[in-house]
């Protein structure tokens, strides 16, 4: 059974069509147009084992701000859709991520109750050509049109591009294990019977 999902999302601001694949080899393929936001995507599916197909334009010459918070409502949305019921999948993951002298962790439910907690501080407003307060903004709308509970927490670090690395690689790496199927859960992992 495939777990696939195509999301599209035009408006003024930004036209976004996306492509996702629960199951795939780790790619990401297209641009957003902020250069260090797509090092940061492309990490993310590498290391969550997400083939990722994007085709997208934003008002970037405003500012990234729509264009990173919409392609977070977009990847949501899309990974909402590719899980359909919850059936079979392991609903929890974690992970505490090294990067040189940063660590943080990443916790994730896939509960259908968003929600974001989000610790950490950024000595720095940019990292590349990227805002570093759009990173709590694309995590929170990641995490409210998925409909997940999402921890993220830097418990170590000094450098912005480590610690906002980290973050992306950590949070796939604890999405892949909460959306892998575990053969022996009946239905969903849940005491409601649904997710």
């Amino acid at each position: 059974m495939l777990r696939t999902a195509r999301v599209v999302r035009n408006t003024k601001e930004t036209q976004i069509c996306l492509e996702l694949n629960l199951d795939g080899k780790g790619t990401f393929e297209g641009t957003t147009g902020i250069g260090f936001f797509d090092h940061m995507l492309d990490g993310f599916a590498r290391h969550g084992f997400f083939d990722l197909r994007l085709e997208m334009q934003g008002d970037l010459q405003v500012d990234g701000h729509h264009t990173i918070e919409d392609f977070g409502i977009v990847l949501g949305t899309a990974l909402k859709e590719a899980l359909g019921d919850k059936a079979g999948i392991r609903r929890y993951g974690s992970r505490i991520l090294p990067m040189d002298e940063t660590l943080v962790l990443a916790a994730v439910d896939l509960c259908g109750r968003p929600y974001l907690s989000f610790q950490a501080e950024f000595s720095r407003e940019k990292v590349g050509d990227m805002e570093t307060e759009m990173v709590r903004e694309f995590f929170y709308a990641l995490s409210y049109s998925c409909g997940m509970n999402l921890h993220i927490k830097v418990l170590d670090g000094l450098n912005c591009h480590h610690i906002i690395e980290a973050m992306f690689k950590a949070a796939a790496k604890a999405l892949d294990e909460a959306t892998s199927v575990d053969e022996r859960i009946s239905g969903v992992l849940s005491t409601k019977g649904s997710l």
